[in-house]
């Protein structure tokens, strides 16, 4: 993994120097993150950021295929729009944000960075982040996949699996995060990847 810019670094210390008490730390999950939370959180709410696309473009040489056939699993791209992804928003207290990064940054160690982004919640109740940290694997990566088409993306994913489990399993629990935080929200690169799948299953590309 890249380091980390010089911006997110300053935001963890300034979290880290400034009282458990009167301060939290945010972590935004837009993929596995969203079902699979293995580290302590205070809580968590349902929201998006805005100016990015979520797109099945990086390789995963580890949790869902191996390096000789890495899977593929979602990142954020730019966008110039008003294109928002949803996710989940995870406090985490101060005590704990030390070994959360260190777990984080090893689960996300095959080309994600860490960036701060504005996050939007889908409610207006209790105190709302306005600032969350995201990992997203940029376009320089060694594990960046690049664009394909879906039915290519399909293809790759049917045919692998890795620590994690199978790679087919991660668009479904993806897709079924979606419609249950942001119901009739149209992830359109998403749901027709999930159709691809289904649709080929027991058929060999």
């Amino acid at each position: 993994m890249k380091p980390e810019n010089s911006e997110n670094n300053q935001h963890i210390h300034n979290v880290l120097t400034n009282g458990i008490t009167n301060h939290m730390f945010w972590i935004f999950g837009y993929g596995s993150l969203m079902w699979k939370t293995n580290f302590p959180f205070i809580k968590k709410y349902p929201g998006y950021i805005k100016g990015y696309t979520r797109r099945f473009y990086q390789f995963s040489p580890d949790h869902r295929g191996t390096n000789e056939l890495p899977g593929r699993v979602v990142t954020l791209l730019p966008s110039t729009d008003d294109s928002c992804v949803w996710g989940i928003a995870y406090a985490i207290d101060n005590r704990d944000i030390a070994n959360v990064c260190a777990g984080l940054d090893l689960r996300e160690r095959a080309g994600y960075t860490k960036k701060i982004i504005q996050f939007h919640s889908k409610t207006n109740k209790d105190q709302i982040p306005a600032e969350v940290t995201v990992y997203i694997a940029d376009e320089d990566n060694e594990w960046y996949a690049g664009e394909a088409s879906v039915q290519q993306i399909a293809c790759r994913i049917a045919a692998c699996k890795g620590t994690s489990g199978p790679n087919p399993e991660y668009v479904y629990n993806l897709a079924a995060e979606m419609r249950r935080i942001a119901p009739g929200e149209d992830d359109r690169h998403l749901f027709e990847l999930e159709s691809a799948l289904k649709n080929m299953e027991n058929i060999q590309c």
